[in-house]
């Protein structure tokens, strides 16, 4: 009698706990279109990644929004309302990133964030940014060309938010590290020449000029710059260093200087650095996987969104089973006390205010050194 009790005992115990289903994961990329040299990198990162989140088993659906983002747009309202994802990851251009976030705020729906973005307080609400933030990664530059002396900088970028946010950065650098800005030449992701807008910075003659752009788009300015006998520095932002920018600019692009995650160069930093080993594992993987020299900090941050995701679920599922509107607030609420989470590009603490997590570990100046991104020192 004892027995029966002890096990119908167990079974009502059972029976009270969650019931276990796959977690899902709705990512939406460009993987086609203009953004595509960038799409790809962050897509060839779900290969590594394990096929559990918090120890449960995980799917991923990923679509292509072809760099549109009124397509991320309709992706990530497809997946939170038919495939039902318990969190969204996505997208690879910052304007298409915003769209998807603002989609995830609607449908109360946490999405990993996998470009700089800069969102309003109810849209952030929901979305947690992996990239460094834009004025953490251009104060790196602005800091740089000061120490170089630099008093004049011409500016060209992205006509859209990216272009945007690298500016605004740059200018909130420009007074403290004695700079002036003299040019705002902007171009469109598909553009083919920039050849006007050089012609303009040539003729105001700056002691260096920063490109805003990203991928291959951001070889563009650098070509034509070194084409046309610019001879001074060209600086970059985080969204340019990727092998494709080097197979596309070729020589005109050796000296260029761009702000990174520190998995560029892991073989370079000192022993102690904290995140070396992480970077250095995920570097060596990566390359083993898609080819030396494939590495690019893209993948890193697809990569290091599944670290923070792998962090919150366990905690979620304390609460409730995956696939439900209380899952998806609590994977939000655990997302947002994430801390100590050793990353690719550096340690996520998040910040519950920005829902940003990294701090100056997470950025290194490079420079194209025959032919690959090398650790300025």
């Amino acid at each position: 009698m004892k027995l029966k009790l002890a096990a119908l005992a167990f079974c009502t115990a059972a029976a009270a706990l969650p019931a276990r289903a796959d977690i899902t994961i709705g990512v939406s990329l460009g993987v086609t279109g203009p953004g595509a040299s960038l799409g790809i990198d962050y897509k060839n990162a779900y290969p590594l990644m394990p096929k559990t989140l918090g120890g449960e088993p995980v799917k991923y659906i990923i679509l292509d929004d072809a760099s549109d983002p009124t397509n991320a747009a309709k992706n990530a309202r497809r997946l939170v309302s038919e495939d039902k994802v318990d969190a969204l990851m996505g997208s690879n251009g910052v304007p298409s990133a915003i769209q998807m976030a603002q989609v995830a705020a609607e449908a109360k729906t946490p999405i990993i964030v996998l470009t700089p973005a800069v969102l309003s307080p109810a849209v952030l609400h929901w979305s947690f940014i992996v990239p460094q933030t834009t004025e953490l990664m251009m104060g790196a530059i602005a800091h740089e060309m000061k120490n170089k002396g630099v008093k004049t900088v011409g500016y060209i970028g992205f006509s859209d938010t990216w272009g945007d946010l690298v500016l605004k950065a740059l200018q909130s650098f420009a007074g403290p590290d004695g700079f002036k800005i003299v040019t705002d030449e902007r171009y469109a992701r598909a553009d083919t020449s920039v050849t006007g807008q050089v012609l303009r910075i040539i003729a105001a003659n700056p002691d260096a000029v920063v490109v805003g752009g990203s991928g291959t788009g951001g070889a563009l300015p650098q070509v034509a710059l070194v084409e046309r006998g610019y001879k001074k520095t060209i600086y970059h932002s985080h969204g340019d260093v990727n092998g494709q920018f080097i197979q596309v600019g070729g020589k005109a692009v050796e000296g260029a200087v761009a702000v990174t995650g520190p998995l560029i160069v892991p073989e370079e930093l000192p022993a102690d650095y904290p995140n070396k080993a992480v970077a250095l594992e995920f570097t060596q993987r990566y390359e083993a996987k898609y080819g030396k020299g494939s590495r690019n900090a893209f993948a890193g941050y697809a990569y290091d969104g599944y670290l923070l995701l792998d962090a919150a679920v366990p905690v979620a599922l304390k609460k409730t089973r995956p696939g439900t509107p209380e899952f998806r607030a609590a994977l939000r609420d655990a997302l947002e006390k994430v801390h100590g989470v050793v990353g690719t590009h550096g340690v996520y603490d998040m910040n519950p205010s920005t829902h940003t997590g990294l701090d100056e570990r997470a950025r290194v100046l490079v420079h194209v050194v025959n032919g690959s991104w090398r650790l300025m020192k």
